[in-house]
């Protein structure tokens, strides 16, 4: 296995939303992470979602303010986090 597959990359991004992670957000949110090759999880408050269920997202129940810590593994780590950045900007 080379070194790109192990890329280990994580950010925080405020949820700026005045509804919060809601369900048009997480899928998006989902629908941009399932391109890359890329295993994301989000956190919220201590729970953990994956990044391509929106149920998943949803159930976080992140609200306007909340920080979500996104974590991803994988050879397009870097690339997907970019793309977070500038869904949730």
């Amino acid at each position: 296995m080379n070194d790109l597959a192990m890329c280990r990359e994580s950010r925080s991004y405020m949820l700026r939303d005045p509804y919060g992670l809601h369900v048009r957000t997480a899928g998006l949110f989902a629908q941009s992470v399932s391109r890359f090759a890329a295993d994301v999880q989000v956190e919220v408050n201590g729970l953990i979602a994956s990044g391509t269920s929106i149920l998943e997202l949803l159930m976080l129940g992140a609200a306007c303010g909340s920080t979500l810590r996104v974590t991803a593994v994988g050879q397009q780590a870097k690339e997907v986090l970019d793309t977070l950045a500038d869904l949730m900007g």
